[in-house]
């Protein structure tokens, strides 16, 4: 719904993503505010918007598999530790950033086919066992690999930018705000292309969509690769970024989280993912703020309190959005959109 008097010639004014003067000013202001955070927070709070921002790029795939082509995957974790295991791998010879990163994407969409392809003849709570196989066997994998440092894991140097190391919380969170910036605008476009219409069609009725002439098996295969060309960035980033890399950092726990953020945010699109990563974030540093605050109140509070209460109270936020919001924040947030728009006027 758009304000009243805003109206387009062409269908390409139309389905712009930034469609009328003060949403571009809008953006613009937007943009400088994080270009101009490292200078206006400390590096704490810098370090949770790098990691946010990290995150993010994982649950974007996510997003493509799950709410776009309605591929169930619990397997994003282990992609996204492929990437960073590829990274690290490559930078210890040598390789700048800009080769590191995308092919570390290029390598994880790669294996992520072996495990797409059982998506050709199974679905829905078959396929998620499938992907939840990649889980299982990443860690096995990779410690019998002679190229991933075995049960040590591997250093990882910090990237290299213009000739300048990126060895500061603020270099480090320029880097990933870029790269977030470009991994957004793909998964946007991606989802108003070609190809994102045959994944909603496919999502929506695969038979249907396959009579209209959609390829399901090539179709298939892409939603996975291009998701989990996503987690390979998001796990090379995250390489970067702690400068050390394990198979204990990517684990099925946190393949049920970055599902967790996505169904807080909104299945249906990209923006969803933003939200839902920005919501569990907040209310897991806000978990935690409460319960340090308690272990150094309380002598009878001990750390697997204050980690069994943030997995119940996210766990409790996912329950509640599932029975009062199913559709997300990315929905209310349309909803409020619309209400401003057409206000004062009433909405019936």
């Amino acid at each position: 719904m758009l304000p009243s008097g805003v109206f387009f010639g062409t269908h390409a004014q139309e389905r712009a993503l930034v469609r009328t003067a003060p949403q571009r000013i809008a953006l613009v202001l937007f943009l400088a505010l994080l270009v101009a955070t490292p200078w206006l927070a400390n590096d704490y709070f810098i370090g949770v918007l790098t990691q946010v921002g990290i995150t993010l790029l994982a649950v974007l795939g996510l997003q493509i598999t799950v709410g776009s082509a309605g591929l169930l995957n619990l397997g994003q974790s282990a992609f996204v530790g492929i990437g960073a295991f590829t990274a690290a791998a490559i930078a210890a010879q040598g390789y700048p950033l800009w080769v590191c990163i995308p092919v570390a994407g290029l390598a994880t969409g790669a294996v992520s086919i072996v495990f797409g392809l059982p998506a050709l003849r199974i679905k829905g709570f078959y396929l998620a066992l499938t992907t939840i196989a990649a889980q299982i066997m990443f860690p096995i994998v990779m410690i019998r690999l002679p190229w991933f440092g075995g049960t040590a894991g591997m250093p990882v140097d910090p990237p290299v930018v213009f000739g300048q190391a990126a060895d500061t919380p603020r270099a480090m969170y320029w880097v990933v705000l870029a790269v977030v910036i470009l991994g957004f605008l793909g998964a946007s476009n991606l989802r108003r292309s070609r190809t994102g219409r045959a994944f909603r069609a496919m999502h929506d009725n695969d038979i249907a969509s396959s009579v209209i002439g959609v390829n399901l098996a090539w179709t298939k295969i892409l939603a996975f690769f291009a998701s989990a060309f996503f987690a390979g960035v998001s796990g090379a980033l995250y390489a970067y970024s702690v400068r050390y890399v394990s198979t204990e950092q990517f684990t099925l726990w946190l393949s049920v989280w970055y599902i967790g953020m996505l169904i807080v945010g909104g299945l249906h699109s990209p923006l969803g993912a933003v939200l839902g990563v920005l919501a569990i974030t907040t209310l897991q540093e806000g978990v935690h703020a409460i319960g340090g605050a308690a272990l150094a109140s309380l002598s009878g509070v001990g750390g697997g309190a204050v980690f069994a209460l943030t997995n119940v109270v996210l766990g409790g936020m996912i329950v509640l959005m599932l029975l009062f919001e199913p559709l997300g924040l990315a929905h209310r947030w349309t909803l409020l959109k619309a209400a401003y728009r057409i206000w004062p006027y009433p909405r019936s």
